[in-house]
Order: C-alpha cells, then structure tokens, then sequence
C-alpha cells in the first residue's frame, strides 16, 4: 500500500514537472542552452519532490485526518526550510549542522547545474527514512487495531 501511495504522487509529480518542459522547449527556439544544466535541475526537483512527499506520506499516516495531515507535513516542511534559513545567522560549528539538514541547501546545487553525490545521497536518504516511519507507523496502526 505504502509504495503504491508513494509511486502514485511521484507520477503525479513527474506530470506537474512534465508542463514545465515547455520553458526549456521555448528557450531552445530561440537559443542554443547547456542541456545538462537543466537536467541536474530537474533532477534536483525530482528529488526535493520526492523527499518532500515522504514527509507529507508520514504526516498522512500518523493522522486520521487528511486536513490535519497537510498541516503537519506543510508544519515539519516549514520548520525544515527555518532551520535551514537559521544556520545562516547562527553560524560556526551549530550553522553548518543546520545547514546539513536543510532541504533547500542540498538542492542549490542542482539549482547551478552541478549534481553532487552527497546531494544525492542526501535526498535518498531522507526519502528512505521517511518511508521507513511510514511504513512503521502503518505497521503500529494495524497492531494497535
């Protein structure tokens, strides 16, 4: 059931990703740009997507309530994206761990063109342990009932 959901709202995101095709597609009639630069942005999309629906999967899991499960998981996003935009005035040693578990900062380099291995890894980690909450949250459930 879980990676139903899970493949269900990534094809759903492939489709809202797929519309925006179009600027790449209008930036080449009229000029010649880098295509690997957009990749590695899309890419990096792809995976901020999945990981921000991971978070969205737990939150939904957790609530009996879809309403109330949008507002955790768009709650815990938020906190995420503070925390990432705090590292910046907090600085030194406590800045740069709060910069390492920010979303948005993994992302910036997908953003430039560049896909780095740790953003990689990164992403797919933070996908995979909330799938793994997930699936342990629907597994208590079902032992509870």
């Amino acid at each position: 059931i879980l990676l139903g959901k899970f493949l269900a709202v990534v094809v759903l995101l492939f489709c809202m990703l797929g519309l925006t095709v179009t600027y790449p597609l209008l930036l080449l009639a009229f000029t010649t740009p880098e295509p690997l630069p957009i990749l590695a942005g899309y890419l990096g999309l792809i995976l901020v997507g999945t990981a921000f629906l991971s978070v969205g999967l737990l939150a939904s899991a957790l609530t009996e309530n879809q309403i109330v499960a949008g507002s955790v998981a768009f709650g815990a996003l938020l906190l995420v994206w503070v925390i990432g935009w705090s590292a910046e005035v907090a600085g030194g040693t406590v800045g740069r761990v709060l910069g390492h578990l920010a979303f948005l900062n993994h992302f910036e380099a997908f953003a430039r063109g560049v896909v780095d291995t740790k953003d990689l890894i990164y992403y797919f980690n933070v996908t995979g342990v909330f799938l793994f909450l997930t699936l342990k949250a629907v597994e208590a459930r079902r032992w509870r009932a």
